[in-house]
């Protein structure tokens, strides 16, 4: 069993998860709205996916950061 897989095919399911979760809030976004995917346009939904998905990589980024400064001890002074 290899340990280390290349790093093309973690990158390739990092994003495929990312997206999958995207796809699954935008779905909850839409039924909270209170309307359905079919009244949507095939470019609308993939606005909406896009959104969240930018949402999804901020929050992965302001995590990093913030697990960096407590790895640093910066935590008291943030």
């Amino acid at each position: 069993m290899k340990l280390i897989k290349k790093p093309k095919e973690l990158k390739a399911k990092l994003r495929q998860r990312i997206r999958d979760k995207a796809i699954s809030r935008a779905k909850n976004r839409i039924l909270i709205a209170g309307r359905k995917a079919e009244e949507f346009e095939p470019d609308e939904l993939e606005a909406i996916v896009a959104e969240e998905e930018e949402k999804i990589y901020g929050q992965v980024k302001e995590k990093g950061l913030m697990a960096l400064a407590a790895a640093l001890g910066l935590g008291w002074w943030l």
